[in-house]
């Protein structure tokens, strides 16, 4: 009896089951046709890169690498494109000059308090890179920044002592001439569609499509590993 009593209800809920009809929940982004029974679905878009191809296969770790410095550089240059807008809006509304100034230096100390002991621990190669990414996000580069805060004169100060450290603040973002800007935006691009990173707002104009059709996917390493080949003679040399 008990066994009977088994199998009837197995059975039952085997055919009730099967009696659901497949069903799909409907949003903005579902839209159902009745004519020919046709549903149309609006996906979103997906991006879809070229495969990277190296000219050796060592050169796949100086890529990796650099995409370790692309990483801790991208949040950076964020941070200080919303701060540089909060900044902007807020002296907007200050008519006084004398306000403007008084506001500003406010802000360079609490930006300072909230930056240096960060960016002093980035190396040459990730505050390079850092300078090229606050001009992607900002449209303009650190020493325009600057300069507009501040002054020309302080602007060129400013510029002079990045120099020391073999760094530009005059210099422009274009993926499309550069190939290290390239290589920013390839591991970018690819850090978004697998969310590693937060695709935001940017105040460039950048050409994705045809960035990848003049590369074709080629990945030039060649200057990471002439870096590296003089840091490990220096050390050679040392010994």
């Amino acid at each position: 009896m008990k066994l009977f009593l088994y199998i009837y209800i197995v059975l039952f809920s085997f055919v009730s089951f099967g009696q659901k009809k497949d069903s799909i929940s409907l949003s903005e982004k579902y839209i159902l046709i009745k004519v020919g029974d046709t549903l149309t679905i609006n996906l979103d878009e997906v991006k879809l890169l070229p495969k990277t191809k190296f000219k050796h296969r060592e050169d796949a770790n100086y890529y990796f690498w650099f995409r370790k410095k692309v990483f801790k550089a991208y949040p950076f240059a964020i941070l200080a494109s919303k701060r540089l807008d909060t900044l902007n809006v807020r002296l907007s509304k200050i008519k006084s000059n004398r306000k403007k100034k008084k506001y500003i230096k406010i802000v360079q100390r609490y930006l300072e308090g909230e930056f240096t002991a960060q960016l002093k621990s980035m190396t040459r190669t990730e505050g390079r890179v850092l300078l090229k990414l606050i001009h992607r996000q900002t449209g303009k580069t650190t020493f325009d920044q600057i300069k507009q805060l501040k002054s020309g004169w302080n602007a060129f100060w400013y510029n002079t002592t990045a120099n020391l450290f073999k760094l530009s603040l005059k210099k422009e973002y274009n993926p499309l001439t550069n190939n290290e800007d390239f290589l920013i935006e390839d591991i970018l691009q690819r850090a978004f569609i697998k969310e590693n990173l937060k695709d935001e707002p940017y105040k460039i104009s950048l050409d994705i499509d045809k960035m990848y059709a003049l590369n074709k996917g080629y990945l030039n390493l060649e200057v990471y590993k002439e870096m590296f080949s003089k840091m490990r003679s220096k050390r050679t040399d040392k010994k």
